[in-house]
């Protein structure tokens, strides 16, 4: 198992109180703050809110870091374009 395969865990289906039933879910953003980012989970199908997720701006940083270093690893096609 890699350690980078929770880097952008997002829920899929989570518990609906009102339905009483694993539900399918939307997220959308609530609020932007300078340190950090909160989302909420609502149930797909009666539009409960079922949870949260906030995301640290040092979470953010990282996850850009590293997918910058995933693109910069991989050689190029085209071969007018070099990646030093």
């Amino acid at each position: 198992m890699s350690a980078r395969q929770f880097e952008e865990f997002r829920a899929s289906s989570l518990y609906c109180p009102t339905s009483g039933a694993a539900q399918p879910v939307k997220e959308r953003l609530l609020l932007v703050l300078p340190d950090r980012e909160l989302h909420e989970y609502t149930c797909a199908v009666c539009d409960t809110s079922v949870g949260r997720r906030e995301v640290t701006a040092a979470d953010t940083i990282a996850l850009k870091l590293a997918k910058r270093s995933r693109h910069s690893a991989v050689p190029s096609r085209d071969p007018q374009v070099r990646i030093l």
